[in-house]
């Protein structure tokens, strides 16, 4: 290099020190170009599959999750692809009525869907299919017809706000929430927690399990809520000072957001999952198998993490650390019902919560 800096100041007329620079400067740009072509593509991206993802163009989600998680998310998808992303976020209930009237329509209307309902759908509403990523994570989050894999673990338990209760306070058992009367007015439960109606059932038996949520609405007055998350902030706020039952991942969240609120087990420990699934009618069919992969790969887990989001893969720590281990001390029950049941256990939740 040197030698030939002063061979072109020689020639040029300009200063070797001058010439060098302008070498360095030239050479810069290609040795970047270098660098990034051999960083090496992550686990998930399927080489494979990239060109004929990159020729459909984009990649349309529908997701409940908020968006200041989903957004970041998926730009590390974009990021790692160069595949643009369109992000649809609703709830629960919206999307599934949305995606239902978009399938009797016969419209491409997105390419994969993350909720916590993807086993209610009708099966020919998805596409089977198995990511590779799928065989990190938990055997009981894996549908055994390939519709849909568990993005992260949904447990159930109750949350307290930690400077309203003290933790001495905290009931041991769902018995001893029928005997608090002096929370009477200050407890909220979402009003479509009915998996968490049907574990308690079946942990209790029939009769003495509708009996106890009986006796605990009497006592305690719930405020039926709408929106886990919402109800999450709100016991975090000090609007509620328990929440009877809650997503423990959104718990986390407002916890690890500065919120005071905390969690707690109790028997029994309602368990479903956040789920992906693709979407029979994908618009983009190869773009949704890559980000269905992505969604269970240990990049996007570790990212859920960040807000508590509870990892289906044993190679992602979970935040907090000890969150997971101190749930499965307790008695869990995996809830994923079918459409029907799932209205029959909302009819039987709305009578026990509503009163109709």
């Amino acid at each position: 290099m040197p030698k030939i800096a002063g061979l072109a100041a020689a020639v040029l007329g300009f200063a070797p020190s001058l010439v060098a620079a302008l070498f360095l400067l030239l050479g810069a740009p290609p040795a970047r170009a270098q660098d990034k072509a051999t960083t090496p593509s992550p686990p998930w991206l399927d080489p494979a599959l990239l060109p004929a993802a990159r020729a459909e163009g984009s990649l349309i989600v529908y997701s409940s999750t908020n968006e200041q998680e989903g957004l970041p998310l998926f730009k590390l998808f974009t990021d790692a692809t160069g595949i643009k992303v369109e992000y649809v976020r609703a709830s629960d209930a919206v999307l599934m009525s949305r995606m239902g009237i978009e399938f009797r329509a016969d419209q491409k209307s997105y390419d994969i869907v993350q909720t916590a309902t993807i086993n209610k759908m009708p099966a020919q509403m998805l596409a089977a299919y198995e990511p590779p990523e799928a065989n990190h994570i938990s055997p009981n989050a894996r549908d055994p017809n390939q519709r849909w894999y568990g993005v992260y673990a949904n447990y159930n338990s109750p949350a307290y706000n930690t400077e309203r209760v003290k933790p001495s306070e905290l009931p041991g058992s769902y018995e001893e929430f029928a005997q608090r009367k002096e929370w009477a007015g200050k407890v909220a439960i979402d009003g479509t927690d009915n998996e968490w109606l049907k574990a308690i059932v079946q942990y209790y038996g029939d009769r003495d399990g509708i009996d106890l949520v009986k006796r605990i609405v009497a006592t305690l007055r719930p405020v039926v809520t709408d929106g886990h998350l919402a109800m999450a902030r709100a016991t975090g706020a000090g609007e509620y000072w328990i929440s009877l039952n809650n997503y423990v991942n959104l718990s986390m969240n407002v916890k690890l957001a500065g919120g005071a609120i905390d969690a707690w087990a109790l028997d029994p420990v309602t368990l479903f999952f956040g789920q992906v699934g693709v979407n029979a009618k994908a618009p983009h069919p190869t773009v949704a198998r890559l980000a269905a992969n992505f969604m269970l790969s240990r990049e996007c887990q570790q990212f859920l993490a960040k807000f508590g989001r509870l990892p289906t893969r044993n190679d992602v720590q979970s935040n907090p650390p000890d969150i997971i281990e101190m749930l499965t001390h307790k008695k869990v029950i995996t809830v994923l019902m079918a459409p029907e049941e799932e209205r029959r256990w909302q009819r039987q939740f709305d009578q026990l919560f509503k009163g109709r």
